[in-house]
């Protein structure tokens, strides 16, 4: 046990105190915030858009009122925004909304040469002329929008300075769209408010089970488990193929560099398989952990009630011990296979031959995982957590449903089986492979194993 120890302080230290590893265990939450923080900050520092609107003959008349009617309304729900936010006394909230609410389209006078030429090539070319990229900046038009009717129906024409932004042509589209309802409305007698009321009218409609938490209405509490037991398969999938990987790399280096021979002269290849593992195990859960202990923090200041009811979902009926035994379970019957390959590789190509069908088995979870969200007892999702290599995964997005008891006993049994059946043959084929010189393949794997290799 002793022998088995140290190396599993050899393993952990050896990445522990590298800068690259502590570099990556704060990359994730920093990415994280990055990812929410930055299409606001890019929306923030989005140029205002200066527009200008031609209305092409008398046909056309009214049609840039209600384009300007439609951004003023625009405007007037946004700044209600605001204002419902920052009274809600939501602080980085309401900065956040401040940010988004200026406006980002301004109409501006026509310039004379656009609105003064005759529809053909003389317009083409002052649109050309004034939206040219070169132009000065305190020139800079953005969108050119013409509008006209056909058949009394409001259409447009959207010259822009870039291909490729369409907000200005959406806007207008919606704007003319909302007009001509309006228009239509009230031509049949039908006010458009009261067609803007009944669109936005949403029911209030609750859900009741004689099985939720209060006996009665359902509530967030009812709803949190499934969100947890989805949040725990993903996280023992991200648990295996980051330990596994490390696990996979460092058996790998250390084959190329003649430095397990070393270590089998000390320890039995049981010990040394058994130390790294539990080595790249602990370093796995420090990583986990820490990015646990942000989230917590995080939870509990933002929403202080719905992490006290993550606390009473994890404690109740023992959910967490039940994540905490799929964990250990399925870890280990990945880490061992992947260490068991890495001592037949010198490199990451030579891993290729059997990597490949690992990882389409790891893909499956994944997918079913999301139909357990919703549908935990669906007869797929059930046969599927019977196989135990998928156990792991789909078990823990199921156990917060209560599947019977029986499922959940012979699951556990049927996984430590297959997991204690692993480490044995990957016992066998580690030795081989860490004391061998031979390619890995499938045969060289199966004689390993089989102790003819």
């Amino acid at each position: 046990m002793k022998r088995i120890l140290l190396i599993a302080r050899r393993e952990y230290v050896a990445y522990a105190k590298t800068v690259g590893f502590w570099l990556s265990l704060l990359a994730f939450p920093l990415f994280a915030v990055l990812g929410g923080g930055i299409p606001l900050l890019v929306r923030s520092s989005e140029p205002i858009k200066t527009v200008t609107l031609v209305e092409e003959g008398p046909q056309a008349t009214g049609l840039a009122a209600v384009v300007r009617d439609a951004l003023q309304e625009d405007a007037e729900k946004r700044s209600a925004r605001l204002k419902e936010v920052a009274g809600a006394g939501q602080v980085a909230a309401g900065r956040a909304a401040a940010a988004l609410d200026s406006p980002r389209i301004r109409l501006v006078p026509a310039p004379a040469a656009v609105a003064e030429a005759a529809p053909g090539a003389a317009r083409d070319a002052a649109l050309r002329a004034v939206l040219d990229r070169e132009a000065a900046k305190d020139k800079r038009l953005d969108a050119v929008v013409f509008l006209s009717r056909s058949d009394g129906k409001p259409q447009a024409q959207v010259w822009t300075r870039r291909a490729t932004d369409n907000e200005v042509r959406d806007f207008v589209r919606g704007a003319l769209r909302d007009g001509y309802r309006d228009q239509a409305l009230t031509a049949a007698g039908v006010a458009p408010a009261l067609v803007a009321q009944i669109q936005d009218f949403r029911p209030d409609v609750k859900a009741f089970s004689p099985n939720a938490a209060s006996g009665g209405e359902v509530s967030l509490r009812d709803r949190l488990p499934t969100f947890i037991g989805l949040g725990a398969g993903f996280l023992l999938w991200s648990l295996v193929m980051t330990g596994a990987s490390i696990l996979l790399n460092s058996v790998m280096e250390e084959k190329s560099n003649r430095i397990l021979e070393v270590l089998l002269s000390s320890a039995s290849a049981t010990e040394l398989l058994t130390g790294k593992v539990l080595g790249v195990a602990l370093l796995t859960l420090t990583v986990m952990g820490v990015w646990g202990a942000i989230g917590a923090f995080g939870l509990m200041s933002a929403a202080p009630q719905a992490a006290a009811q993550a606390g009473q979902v994890l404690l109740h009926g023992g959910l967490i011990f039940y994540f905490i035994a799929y964990m250990v379970g399925g870890y280990l019957m990945y880490a061992v296979l992947f260490a068991a390959i890495g001592a037949f590789c010198e490199t990451p190509r030579d891993a290729q031959t059997l990597m490949g069908p690992i990882m389409m088995v790891l893909i499956v979870p994944i997918l079913v995982m999301q139909m357990a969200l919703t549908s935990p007892d669906a007869p797929v999702v059930r046969i599927l957590s019977w196989i135990p290599f998928f156990t792991p995964f789909l078990m823990s997005a199921r156990a917060p449903s209560d599947p019977p008891l029986i499922e959940v006993v012979l699951t556990l049994i049927g996984m430590f089986a297959t997991a204690a059946f692993m480490v044995w043959i990957a016992g066998r084929a580690f030795r081989a492979g860490a004391l061998s010189d031979v390619k890995l393949s499938w045969k060289t794997f199966a004689r390993a194993v089989t102790g003819r290799g």
